[in-house]
């Protein structure tokens, strides 16, 4: 298991560069470095004032060199600005020139400063993670038990009419997108034009001071998605398995239904749904961008939205990473669960 567990780090390092790589050549093309240049100081610059401002804060160095200071494996370019103070990624007002360090990457825990929130990048990750985390974290309570529960309870009898209306019911929520389902769920019970203004159809007070009233429409916009799947997954799990032989020689042991699903079918029957709950961390992590910005939620979602919308090269640079690492970790702990709840599988 350690071996297998290294080896899979060792991937991981080598997936998360190539795609940080990639990511970071899609945002350093030069219609993008334009645009910053421009929005950064003057929608009507020249040519070559463009050329002169991103010569002047390093961004027209080979593509390499760029992503190997942003890595903090190489030394950080240093420069002047027009008054001839000296500035680069690595230079702080603070500090004396002797003391500016020579590297100062993503590795150093430099993540740069966002042009837009003119903030540094590290603290409004960390700020917009947590607030998303907050989310993440009431979604998994109600959406995996929920789903787990319409998903074992459909499969114990399959063909019944509980079944069929459960099934219905799981396909409905996934088929249904979340800013379909997020704006029905305000215009119902967040409007006074239907006199059910139950809830708040903002969650932008969610952030500092989270109640029912704000924070259960995009909770559950999000959760009701992502149950359908689980729930389908669930039930097709749960229906090979109670046809398994074992629990056929169970029932003529004369073991009692409920002992038969809870004791023996349950367990095996989560192996797969587990798989696909792992996956649902670096879904909701990205696919919270739409909620977000439907219930104006300041989190991650809606930083990366504001981050793609402004150009903002490093603060999406950030997201990416995040992003990655994420998904990258899920699927690590989604193989060592899956080795765990399937005793017969055997790492080599």
């Amino acid at each position: 298991m350690g071996l297998f567990i290294l080896r899979r780090v060792g991937v991981m390092i080598v997936t998360a560069l190539c795609l940080t790589f990639i990511v970071f050549f899609l945002t350093n093309l030069y219609p993008n470095l334009e645009k910053l240049a421009k929005t950064q100081g003057n929608m009507r610059m020249t040519d070559d004032q463009v050329t002169s401002y991103l010569t002047r804060n390093g961004y027209l160095q080979p593509l390499p060199v760029k992503y190997g200071q942003w890595l903090g494996v190489l030394p950080g370019w240093t420069g002047e600005s027009p008054e001839g103070d000296p500035i680069g990624r690595c230079v702080e007002r603070n500090l004396a020139p002797e003391d500016t360090p020579s590297f100062c990457g993503i590795l150093q825990g430099d993540w740069g400063e966002s042009t837009v929130f003119k903030d540094e990048v590290g603290k409004i990750i960390g700020t917009r993670l947590g607030l998303t985390g907050k989310l993440m974290f009431w979604v998994m309570v109600l959406m995996v038990p929920s789903a787990l529960l319409v998903g074992v309870l459909a499969g114990m009898r399959e063909g019944s009419k509980l079944d069929r209306s459960l099934s219905t019911f799981s396909i409905a929520s996934t088929a249904t997108p979340e800013y379909v389902s997020g704006v029905i769920f305000i215009t119902v019970f967040a409007s006074s034009a239907t006199g059910l203004k139950w809830f708040k159809g903002t969650a932008t007070a969610a952030a500092d001071n989270a109640t029912f009233e704000n924070f259960f429409l995009p909770v559950l916009t999000i959760a009701l998605y992502g149950m359908g799947y689980i729930a389908r997954m669930t039930r097709a799990s749960m229906t090979e398995v109670m046809t398994a032989q074992y629990i056929r020689t169970a029932r003529l042991k004369g073991v009692s239904f409920r002992n038969i699903v809870l004791k023996h079918a349950l367990r095996n029957a989560l192996i797969a749904p587990f798989t696909v709950i792992m996956l649902q961390f670096p879904w909701l992590l990205n696919g919270v961008v739409i909620v977000e910005t439907l219930f104006n939620y300041k989190g991650f979602g809606w930083t990366l939205v504001q981050a793609a919308g402004n150009n903002d090269i490093e603060l999406l640079l950030a997201c990416s990473v995040v992003a990655v690492f994420v998904v990258l970790v899920t699927q690590l702990i989604s193989d060592i669960g899956y080795v765990f709840l399937n005793p017969r599988i055997r790492i080599a």
